[in-house]
C-alpha cells in the first residue's frame, strides 16, 4: 500500500518540478538580453507624445539635456500603468530639479499614447512607442508576449551609460527608486 501512495507523490513531485521549469523558462529567456548597469543604452528614434501631440523623439537628443529615465510599461490605461504614470506626473517637479527627463515607453499605438499623455501623464512628460527592435535591444519583452513590454525602469546618464535598473511588474516602487537614482546623480555632480 505504501508503494501506491509513494508513487503518486513521486509523480506529483516530478510534475510540479516540470511545471516550475516551464514557468521559469520564458522568464529566463526574456531576461537573456536585458541591459545591465554600466552598459550602453541602445540609442533609438521613435514617435512620442506629450500633451496629446505626437513628435519624433531621439534618445541621443534627450541625453544632451541630462539624465533620462526610461520606464517601460505594458499597456496604457490599465490600472497599474495608469497609477504609475500618475505618480511620475505628480513627482515631475522633483525629476526636473534633479535635471532628469522622463520618458514612458510602451508598445501601444500612437493614438492611444497621445490620449494617455494628456490623461494619465497630465501632459507633464512624454510617452513613446517602444518598437519591437527597442523591446529586443533593451531586453524588456514580457515573458510569453515578447512584442509587449514588461515593467522596467532605468536611468541613463548623459554619456549613454545605464546607471540604474529596476525590473519588477509591481509598479509601486518604480517612481520612488528612479527618482532616488537621479537625485543621487545630481548630488554627485553638484
Amino acid at each position: 500500500m505504501r508503494a501506491k501512495v509513494a508513487l503518486p507523490l513521486a509523480v506529483l513531485a516530478m510534475t510540479a518540478g516540470s511545471a516550475a521549469m516551464l514557468v521559469q523558462a520564458p522568464a529566463l529567456a526574456a531576461d537573456a538580453g536585458k541591459v545591465a548597469i554600466g552598459g550602453k543604452a541602445p540609442m533609438f528614434t521613435t514617435t512620442g507624445a506629450k500633451a496629446g501631440k505626437a513628435y519624433k523623439l531621439s534618445l541621443a537628443s534627450e541625453l544632451k539635456k541630462g539624465p533620462v529615465v526610461l520606464y517601460f510599461f505594458p499597456k496604457a490605461f490599465t490600472s497599474g500603468c495608469t497609477a504609475e504614470a500618475h505618480e511620475f506626473a505628480t513627482r515631475m517637479t522633483e525629476f526636473k530639479k534633479a535635471g532628469a527627463t522622463v520618458i514612458g515607453l510602451s508598445a501601444d499605438g500612437i493614438d492611444e499614447l497621445k490620449k494617455f499623455s494628456t490623461e494619465a501623464c497630465q501632459s507633464k512628460f512624454t510617452v513613446a512607442q517602444a518598437t519591437p527592435q527597442m523591446i529586443q535591444a533593451y531586453g524588456v519583452g514580457l515573458a510569453g508576449r515578447p512584442s509587449m513590454t514588461g515593467r522596467t525602469s532605468m536611468v541613463v546618464a548623459p554619456n549613454g551609460r545605464i546607471t540604474f535598473v529596476h525590473d519588477n511588474m509591481d509598479y509601486r516602487d518604480h517612481v520612488k527608486l528612479t527618482l532616488g537614482a537621479v537625485q543621487s546623480m545630481a548630488k554627485k555632480k553638484g
